[in-house]
């Protein structure tokens, strides 16, 4: 094999340093012609971003605002716009550099190449240094102004109660619907939302229509007018007002709407409230359904609600095997609560005395057969001797009108034992002093105090028990795990001293009894089918988290 040798490669030396190198146009080495020409020139080696620590959003040239994570490829698009020499040069690759994240500091590396002599390409790596600057973008600098509000959702129910509120509250805080708020108002009825944007507040208004009933009705003021323009100003209120009828209320149809429901029974129980509402026949297991366009034709108001409830001690149930879904027809027998009681002085122990008029044992049927065993308590409206202003109800025939009305599953044991609940709730954080969107502190319902203070914290306990008890409910809203001390959740999770408000409270406002009970009384058993709440149902603080708790 013959040996052919390679070409010659002519070198030159370098015109400064004297290294030998391939020719080029410089007659330069790399070296040289990096301490020759810089390429970075007209490039700025520091810089600064614009941080709004409101809304945690960053300044993205010229106008908007970005929301963007930590060296993500969003802030990096923000902190490329901010040099004004980068469209002269070719960008090869840009990153982040790791910085303490309090050190308002952002530090990015750059490649950049650029064409310094004919056929010569020279290749750089540079560092630049962005200086994070806070300051309030035009929505956080409104919201700190007074009166600044565009758009106003007036939200009511008139009812005697804040239960729907509450968990009104809940839905809002799943979704996510509270974030375009600026603020939100108690009132007497109801609350109010305040936003910026029209925009911001229709789509509440299309929230709250998709989760209750209600009707809305829309109206504008105008502020201010330019003729030469042809440009206005307006601020925009939309009323929505909520259906008065509330889960597990007792409600007496109107005769023509209950003919065109499959000819129910007017007498019903309203089993469910999403953007419709559900009434149930607890004697027949019939079911009909109400939109809210249907209910506002002919509006009515429940005969009585929750805290008309009286307690009733179950003696037999017989079902007679009709059922549907959950519920279960059966006949029962049921007395008031205490009506049997013993008074143990003097002659025999084991006689018993009746307090009231009337007979002891009542008979009626209940859609609850598969939930209720005899012994157990269970809560109903009491209608023998009830009276209600209802043109409806006076003119229902008296065999169609039940003695009892059970409604659910009572759980007195363990509402005397004042255990602390192991969740708690979320509220919106929208008052001043407030940090941040949602709290754990008292939400927006219960506010105003005064002689209502009571009573708001009276319907949260309750709420709270609906929640224990409605597993469906609980799919709705989000609940966390309590921290240790924590409060029970009590007006929105407020902690309170030790020994208050942390427990489950009595809302029975009932004289207190003549004499204290036997010890041995006090270690009842809890009921076995109490509906606890599981520890997989739960969701964690992510927000309260820190380095200490991890």
């Amino acid at each position: 094999m013959e040996f052919v040798p390679a070409p010659a490669v002519h070198r030159v030396l370098c015109a400064d340093c004297g290294t030998p190198i391939v020719p080029n146009s410089a007659n330069l080495c790399v070296a040289c012609l990096r301490n020759t020409v810089d390429i970075t020139e007209g490039i700025p080696k520091q810089a600064s971003v614009s941080f709004c620590r409101n809304c945690e959003r960053f300044l993205s040239p010229p106008l908007s605002w970005t929301i963007a994570r930590p060296e993500s490829q969003e802030l990096l698009a923000i902190c490329l716009k901010k040099l004004k020499g980068l469209n002269k040069v070719r960008l090869t690759e840009a990153h982040f550099i790791w910085t303490e994240p309090h050190s308002k500091r952002l530090r990015v590396s750059l490649t950049i190449q650029k064409e310094v002599l004919t056929a010569t390409i020279l290749e750089q790596v540079f560092e630049i240094e962005y200086l994070v600057q806070h300051g309030q973008c035009q929505d956080c600098a409104k919201l700190a102004a007074k009166n600044t509000w565009k758009a106003l959702v007036q939200v009511r129910q008139k009812v005697p109660h804040k239960r729907t509120f509450l968990f009104l509250e809940q839905l809002i805080l799943k979704h996510g619907a509270q974030k375009d708020t600026i603020s939100v108002k108690e009132v007497r009825d109801g609350l109010d939302f305040f936003y910026s944007s029209r925009s911001h507040a229709q789509k509440m208004v299309e929230f709250l229509t998709g989760v209750v009933p209600v009707r809305s009705k829309a109206s504008e003021q105008l502020l201010s007018a330019d003729t030469h323009t042809n440009t206005a100003n307006f601020k925009y209120t939309y009323s929505v007002e909520i259906t008065p009828v509330c889960k597990d209320d007792l409600v007496c149809l109107p005769p023509k709407l209950a003919r065109q429901l499959s000819n129910i029974s007017p007498l019903t129980l309203c089993v469910r409230v999403g953007n419709s509402l559900h009434f149930l026949d607890p004697a027949t297991l019939q079911l009909c359904e109400i939109s809210a366009l249907v209910y506002w034709r002919a509006p009515f108001e429940a005969l009585a609600s929750i805290t008309d409830l009286v307690e009733f001690t179950v003696l037999d149930v017989e079902p007679s095997g009709a059922t549907r879904g959950k519920w279960v027809l059966a006949d029962a027998q049921v007395a008031l609560s205490g009506a049997f009681r013993s008074h143990g002085k003097g002659g025999d122990e084991d006689a018993m005395d009746f307090d009231g008029s009337g007979d002891q044992i009542f008979h009626t049927r209940t859609h609850l057969g598969g939930i209720l065993q005899p012994g157990d308590a269970a809560l109903g409206y009491f209608l023998r001797n009830a009276n209600f202003n209802s043109d409806d109800y006076a003119a229902l025939p008296a065999h169609r009108v039940p003695d009892i009305v059970l409604v659910r599953k009572a759980y007195p044991n363990r509402r005397k034992k004042n255990k602390p609940r192991a969740w708690r709730l979320r509220s919106i954080a929208k008052e001043a002093g407030e940090e941040g969107d949602t709290g754990a502190g008292r939400g927006v319902v219960g506010r105003m105090g005064g002689r209502d203070h009571k009573k708001v914290e009276e319907d949260y306990e309750l709420f709270l028990r609906e929640l224990e008890e409605d597993v469906e409910m609980r799919g709705a809203v989000n609940m966390y795990r309590s921290k240790p001390g924590a409060g029970s959740g009590l007006a929105g999770g407020k902690t309170r001293r030790k020994g208050e408000g942390q427990f489950d409270m009595d809302v029975d406002e009932q004289p207190p009894a003549p004499a204290p009970a036997p010890e041995g009384t006090d270690e009842e058993e809890d009921e076995p089918d109490f509906p606890d709440v599981k520890l997989d149902e739960l969701l964690e603080e992510f927000d309260d988290m820190t380095l200490e708790d991890a």
